[in-house]
């Protein structure tokens, strides 16, 4: 809602006579707009609200050429033109504080009246033997209308000083303030212990009733009067004519825990509740925002803050919140209404241009989703920048991954996203491919180069790697091409195996904060196990090749149940289920088309290195040389990976 309308929804509720000593903001508001935020120092174009003595001030003339490094001989110089029209906005600025000055006197008269009126109220009742307690009860809540008034005229100061500072590049909001703080209403010691007293004759008549000690009279210094016992139990006034408002205040400074520390101190000391808070720190720059629950209708705090901000040279804004307004649950979260969280992750080793965040960022805009945060993973020039993002609930999020696929395939840089929730960076299991994923080798392959068949089971593999044949009929073709080769030519394999660049980094990093790892493989068992120990994992399963009773030579055929894609889903829910952990919290990375079943199957699948028609389907894709970019996903920096691997 725009203060203006709430101002006004605010006034309607108060007696005429009120509404009439109230500050004048659409007054005020319509003086900024026409007078200076129409732009006496906009160079280029000039508004056609400005009157004829506004442009003989400003120098401008109906056929007043565009700006020109030379002007011609009747034409002002640039710094002469510059000094025209700050001399405009000298006398439109003074204007507005005269203008502004008479609001703000009306309301301090107005509160220096009133409140004489309420504890004249009091006096006389002194004076008298016995007081009404409904009468007592009145006075309370006048003087909390009286409160509200003065919080609602100074929030309307306070906003209409923000305005002014916007349109105008002054900023004066803070000595302004400083400057009324010496005014009445701002304040008003008499009022509030009269305040403090009535609200205590209250609470003590209450306990009188409740058979508890009263308060006598010593404890209760202003009041010096005998009540006589009320049978009515509700004394205190209702929850609506409470304060129970909500202010976001925030302080822009460089001092960082001296910010924090001024904001707390005042807060503190008015006796707020906090609801909430954040920092954002650029470099020497830190905002602290709080958002306070106020207790009592008093600007006293708001004048502690402006004297906080001037001693500590910051910049102090603050927004108010009305008591039926929803607000997010935490300041830092997107202030909008029906929408989900999303983490979405972009990376490229060699670097995010500025032609990709540009395009990125202008997604995100068609599709109306909001940045909350962003924060660089990596160390050095930026290459992976983790996003938390607002998507409204309506949005279609497999067109939007689809949209994210064809636009990080035209920029060659990942874009993953997953929902924002508290299983991201609490997963708990990996399940890893093998072949082509952990290792760079497919071993099939290896050991058809050692028998001398490895054009024909190439052919073969990489046929059932892009799906076009189904797994189990391509496992069966390829292992009868190598019966009868040597047992022993495993182990030689095994020795020229290489390991995928950030393996032993990532697996070693994960186990250090307690994953479980495994290793599903529909290569074979032997180079599964070596794996498995190599990389320390948990688990190991693979098919199993059938050798001949000397041992000494390959069969051409698998013993047992055949490792294919579903078979891989079926294992990862198995071991899930053995370790207590969630399809949630699990982990699959893999490249082939086998591998699918198990990436659907968990929280989050990653495409490593996939081929295309996997990186098509598969929620998440990695197109990096190294396997320690999943750390990246799960949300850690560099400096955390470092951390993890090296176990300090």
């Amino acid at each position: 809602m725009k203060f203006g309308k709430y101002l006004e929804e605010r006034k309607a509720l108060l007696p005429t006579t009120w509404q009439e000593q109230c500050i004048d903001y659409k007054t005020l508001k319509l003086y900024i707009k026409h007078h200076i935020s129409s732009g006496p120092l906009n160079l280029t174009k000039f508004s056609s609200r400005m009157t004829d003595d506004e442009r003989r001030i400003a120098k401008i003339s109906d056929s007043a050429p565009l700006l020109s490094w030379k002007p011609a001989a009747d034409q002002p110089s640039f710094p002469q033109l510059v000094l025209s029209r700050l001399a405009l906005l000298q006398v439109k600025v003074t204007e507005f504080l005269e203008l502004l000055d008479f609001e703000v006197q009306k309301v301090s008269d107005f509160f220096t009246e009133y409140s004489a009126e309420l504890i004249c109220t009091y006096q006389r009742s002194i004076n008298t033997i016995q007081t009404e307690e409904n009468e007592v009860s009145d006075l309370l809540q006048s003087i909390i209308k009286l409160e509200k008034f003065i919080f609602l005229n100074y929030t309307g100061l306070t906003k209409i000083l923000k305005k002014h500072d916007k349109h105008s590049g002054l900023n004066i909001s803070a000595p302004y303030l400083y400057r009324a703080s010496s005014l009445s209403f701002v304040k008003s010691e008499e009022l509030s212990s009269l305040k403090k007293s009535l609200v205590d004759h209250l609470i003590g008549n209450v306990q009188c009733n409740s058979g508890e000690r009263p308060l006598n009279k010593i404890e209760r210094p202003f009041l010096r009067l005998d009540f006589p016992p009320s049978h009515n139990q509700n004394l205190f006034p209702p929850t609506t004519l409470l304060p129970n408002q909500k202010i976001l205040v925030s302080l822009t400074g460089r001092h960082g825990t001296d910010i924090i520390g001024c904001v707390l101190e005042c807060v503190a000391a008015h006796d707020c509740d906090i609801e909430d808070f954040m920092l954002s720190r650029l470099y020497h720059n830190v905002t602290f925002g709080v958002l306070i629950n106020l207790k009592f209708d008093s600007v006293e705090l708001f004048r502690d803050l402006a004297e906080a901000a001037r001693k500590w040279d910051g910049t102090l804004a603050f927004d108010l919140h009305d008591v039926e307004t929803q607000i997010a649950q935490s300041i830092e979260d997107a202030p909008y209404q029906n929408r989900t969280k999303y983490a979405a992750t972009v990376l490229n080793q060699n670097g995010l241009t500025a032609k990709f965040l540009d395009e990125w960022t202008k997604i995100l805009l068609d599709a109306k989703i909001s940045v909350e945060k962003m924060q660089r993973l990596n160390e050095g020039k930026v290459s992976c920048a983790d996003y938390k993002l607002s998507v409204p609930l309506g949005t279609n999020i497999e067109k939007l991954r689809h949209q994210l696929f064809q636009f990080s395939t035209s920029h060659g840089t990942d874009v993953a996203l997953q929902p924002y929730d508290v299983f991201r960076r609490h997963k708990r299991l990996v399940v890893f491919d093998m072949d082509s994923t952990l290792i760079q080798q497919e071993v099939i392959d290896e050991i058809a180069r050692m028998a001398g068949v490895v054009d024909e089971v190439a052919k073969i593999t990489e046929s059932a790697m892009n799906g076009e044949i189904d797994f189990k009929e391509s496992l069966k073709r390829r292992v009868a091409l190598l019966k009868g080769t040597p047992v022993n030519v495993l182990s030689t394999v095994k020795e020229n195996l290489n390991f995928t660049e950030g393996a032993h980094f990532l697996c070693r990093a994960l186990k250090k904060i307690g994953f479980k790892l495994a290793v599903i493989s529909g290569g074979f068992t032997p180079l599964a196990q070596f794996v498995k120990h190599e990389l320390g994992l948990d688990y190991a399963f693979a098919n199993q090749l059938k050798v001949s009773s000397d041992g000494l030579t390959l069969m051409g055929e698998t013993v047992g149940p055949i490792v294919d894609g579903e078979r891989k889903a079926e294992l990862l829910e198995v071991i899930a289920q053995a370790e207590s952990v969630t399809l949630d919290q699990v982990i699959a990375i893999g490249d082939g088309a086998n591998d699918l079943y198990m990436l659907a199957k968990a929280g989050l699948g990653i495409a490593f290195n996939a081929k295309p028609r996997v990186q098509e389907k598969a929620r998440t894709r990695i197109n990096q040389p190294s396997l320690k970019y999943v750390l990246y996903l799960l949300g850690y920096t560099d400096e955390e990976c470092r951390q993890l691997y090296s176990g300090s």
